[in-house]
């Protein structure tokens, strides 16, 4: 199977990685994971920032008609956000913000805000190189979900 550059750009922006992969034939998807992951690792600091462009704040619904807008509100959810939480959020993600000076990314499929609440408090403790490198894993565990979304779908 191949992959035109905008479908793989819906599951990570990062012009880089997309033109690796683009129009490369594929027979599983294991094949693609592991040419995908290996194209993701390493994620430089711009790249880094190239791909949370496309991302909104963690708890916020993201707007918009995009393919990357609806996997967000797909895989954030909101059915567990009671209003503390959500406040929880809100207010981490502004310290998030303020220290390391980019967006809170964890991929959120899988786990509940409390969850997130967890780790995004954790991530707080780090120093800037370890969560640079905590980021680009989740956004590779992010690429990886929506690209096995695609190889399904297909």
């Amino acid at each position: 199977m191949r992959f035109d550059k905008e479908r793989l750009l819906e599951c990570l922006r990062v012009e880089r990685w997309a033109d690796a992969l683009a129009g490369r034939d594929f027979e599983t998807a294991d094949a693609l994971l592991a040419a995908a992951m290996e194209a993701a690792t390493p994620l430089s600091e711009p790249e880094i920032d190239e791909a949370l462009a496309a991302h909104p704040r963690i708890g916020e619904r993201a707007q918009g008609d995009s393919a990357e807008a609806r996997y967000s509100r797909a895989e954030q959810g909101d059915a567990d956000a009671d209003a503390q939480t959500t406040e929880a959020l809100r207010e981490g993600n502004e310290r998030y913000e303020a220290q390391f000076g980019r967006v809170f990314l964890i991929r959120a499929a899988g786990r509940d805000r409390r969850e997130i609440l967890e780790e995004l408090n954790r991530r707080l403790l780090n120093d800037p190189g370890v969560e640079t490198d905590e980021v680009a894993d989740q956004l590779r565990q992010i690429a990886a979900i929506r690209l096995e979304q695609i190889w399904e779908d297909a």
